[in-house]
């Protein structure tokens, strides 16, 4: 199915210890959801040959044609489409449920924009300029207004902005809070 994937892992513990880490990341804007399989994959049956693959491989197809039309849970779905299909011919756009899950700054891709949080209250521009300007290519800092505790860095290019952040990250400003450098978001 579309949106749907199976992993194979070589222990019972590590595909634990992956569900742990990985269940709820959101990949493409939208957390997975991951369970265990309910049946073993084709894969597992043929390296432990537990029973003939071939028998197994038919008597699987033969499940899938039976079931095509009659499972329950494509059958709900089936309904609900229909009947966002008629909300929408009425005139009412269809809603989705599901959250709008932002990928965590940690995981951003590199940037030449860097993104402050923690900032003291009364930092300067001219702090944080001497500051990054340490490091070669600073092209420039915003600060913003409204917003005393954020701002931005901005470097020639990327390679110079991923040095500088990695340098400076978690870096005690004030002597108290230590200042959060992330990838700004494109």
């Amino acid at each position: 199915m579309r949106g749907q994937a199976f992993v194979s892992f070589e222990s019972p513990e590590i595909a634990q210890k992956a569900l742990k880490e990985v269940k709820g990341f959101p990949l493409y804007s939208k957390p997975m959801q991951i369970s265990y399989a309910r049946t073993r994959s084709g894969c597992c049956r043929k390296e432990t040959r537990s029973l003939d693959f071939e028998a197994h491989k038919a008597k699987r197809l033969e499940h899938k044609k039976a079931t095509r039309y009659t499972n329950p849970l494509k059958s709900k779905f089936r309904a609900k489409r229909q009947a966002a299909a008629m909300d929408g011919a009425a005139g009412a756009a269809p809603t989705s449920k599901r959250p709008n899950v932002q990928m965590p700054d940690e995981y951003l891709p590199p940037n030449k924009i860097l993104f402050l949080q923690n900032l003291p209250e009364n930092v300067s521009k001219d702090q944080l300029m001497a500051l990054f300007s340490q490091y070669p290519n600073l092209y420039e800092v915003r600060l913003i207004p409204t917003k005393k505790d954020i701002a931005f860095v901005e470097y020639m290019d990327e390679g110079s902005a991923t040095v500088a952040k990695d340098a400076l990250h978690n870096y005690k400003l004030d002597g108290e809070n230590k200042i959060k450098i992330t990838f700004a978001r494109k």
